[in-house]
């Protein structure tokens, strides 16, 4: 079987041969496929890092118990592959023609799949990130008192959330799974493993680094899978894909499908795709993607770091071999803060509207919302925790209510950056936001003021799919990380206004708050 792997400077040949087929000014394209939890999309990017062109398409979630949730691999694969063809098209790119330099796969983490080598027919629906079903299993192996060996090598925490148990998960529960795996009949990957195994017809077997480091069995110093991890998780090596550079040459789209002959080089998760794609590329330089909840990365450079306030550590990228680290935490609830005085308390329409009340008044009035409506994660790490909305006074109206949802967005983002300095002895010089909170302007302003640093929106907010296309690029030869980085462009810059002081006793206030909302459900389990 061909491992897909060709000369780096192959890569280069065929790009240039592809702008000497163009006619007149050449023209040139990245094609990003963005792989979600819920949708595929596909940017066709210029070389320049604009999007010309964005296709997306949802597709169903199955849900067989409490707690379960999967994804019919084909679905992820025929959606997405969908989507590619649709961008191509709209933005009338012939990608026979030359005209796509590379593509590259940004994709949901975590998520495991189990499919036929054979075949390439998959033995079970995806299990996806958010899956609970393996937590009996991750409490019985902290019983074995192997978590410590477990963050030492990895990074990470013994957790559902994580790709080991669920694959083992897969071997024990599908008849003749573990056998056939043992036999090397069977192929495990994430998302990216089966996204490039498809797009190559099988001929691909491989991951990335940042991928492989959110498997719990990938070890974070020698960026290799670890044979001890791999007997603690009980899972045969020969079901694993390579483990290779983020950016390089991965094989070649296969015919009949878009962006045939176009070369894949590059595979990352999304949120370091989103760290790349902010140029977040030297240690001390951070991001935040606000959604529905906000992932904090903080590029730490070539040495992992052990967190002492329960963060993750986690691959940033490999390049050229050299690997690169971040610092990994989550907020919960931001976005959906805002989905809950909308769509649950109905005191507003749009995002739009709460913005505008929630910049009409100057504060929130002393009431502070501490939305731990699926309890707190870092630095609390506490699951009995629940919402609480303290400080109320006759006074308070739903303008305080609007501005206090945003202020939980920032003060949870604070205290989580504020956490990752102290763990990497880095001081921040400016945070970088992009997800679709990010547009939020009175937002940005009550961060800036928390933060004590500027808080800065890029030009292109897709930054998950900017990052797979500019690493595509850098993987085909044709665009250097610092020529990529010295193209990035802000929107926006929000410096703070607030002094040291009031940033201080802010930040008190808000603990004040949080110490309220601790271990609710502790004794209520129902709650």
């Amino acid at each position: 079987m061909s491992t897909g792997r060709e000369p780096h400077a192959s890569v280069r040949a065929r790009v240039a041969a592809g702008n000497a087929q163009a006619t007149g000014m050449p023209r040139r394209y990245f094609l990003a496929l963005d792989q979600g939890t819920t949708s595929s999309r596909a940017i066709v990017f210029d070389l320049a890092g604009r999007p010309v062109a964005v296709a997306q398409r949802e597709f169903p979630q199955h849900y067989p118990q409490p707690g379960w949730v999967e994804h019919e691999p084909e679905d992820l694969w025929e959606s997405q592959r969908a989507c590619a063809e649709e961008a191509l098209a709209q933005a009338g790119v012939d990608a026979g023609s030359g005209e796509v330099a590379a593509v590259g796969i940004a994709n949901q983490r975590e998520t495991t799949l189990l499919w036929d080598r054979r075949t390439g027919r998959p033995l079970h629906r995806a299990i996806v990130w958010q899956d609970r079903r393996t937590a009996g299993a991750c409490e019985a192996l902290r019983a074995q008192g192997v978590e410590p060996l477990v963050a030492e090598k990895t990074g990470l925490r013994l957790d559902p959330y994580f790709s080991a148990t669920k694959l083992a998960w897969l071997l024990d529960h599908v008849p003749g799974a573990r056998a056939a795996a043992e036999r090397g009949e069977l192929a495990f990957g994430t998302v990216d493993t089966w996204l490039l195994w498809k797009l190559t017809c099988g001929r691909v077997h491989a991951t990335d680094a940042s991928n492989a480091s959110r498997t719990l069995l990938l070890n974070l110093h020698t960026g290799a899978w670890d044979e001890e991890l791999l007997r603690v998780f009980r899972i045969p090596a020969a079901v694993l894909p390579e483990v290779r550079d983020t950016a390089g040459e991965f094989g070649m789209v296969a015919e009949g499908l878009p962006a045939a002959g176009v070369p894949v080089t590059a595979l990352v998760g999304d949120q370091q795709g989103a760290l790349f794609g902010q140029a977040c590329l030297r240690p001390g330089m951070a991001k935040a993607t606000y959604g529905t909840g906000t992932f904090l990365l903080l590029n730490t450079g070539a040495e992992p770091v052990r967190s002492k306030n329960a963060l993750l550590g986690t691959v940033a990228w490999r390049l050229g071999g050299r690997l690169t680290y971040a610092l990994e935490g989550a907020v919960f609830v931001a976005g959906a803060a805002v989905q809950w005085l909308r769509d649950e308390l109905k005191l507003v329409q749009s995002a739009a509207e709460l913005d505008a009340l929630a910049a009409s008044v100057p504060d929130a009035g002393g009431a502070f919302l501490v939305p731990a409506f699926a309890g707190l994660g870092a630095p609390h790490w506490d699951p009995y925790a629940r919402g609480a909305l303290v400080g109320l006074t006759r006074g308070v109206n739903r303008a305080h209510l609007c501005r206090a949802a945003l202020e939980a967005i920032a003060f949870q983002t604070t205290e989580l950056l504020a956490a990752m300095e102290r763990d990497a002895g880095l001081g921040l010089a400016e945070l970088r936001v992009d997800g679709g909170v990010s547009r939020s302007e009175p937002l940005l302003q009550i961060q800036a003021d928390l933060l004590g640093h500027a808080v800065v929106r890029p030009r292109v907010n897709e930054t998950t799919a900017l990052g797979a296309a500019a690493l595509a690029g850098v993987g085909a030869g044709v665009l250097a990380p610092e020529e990529f980085a010295a193209h990035w462009a802000e929107d926006r810059r929000v410096e703070p206004r607030a002094g040291a002081g009031e940033r201080e006793a802010r930040m008190r206030e808000w603990a004040r708050a949080v110490e309220r909302s601790r271990e609710w459900a502790k004794d209520f389990p129902s709650s």
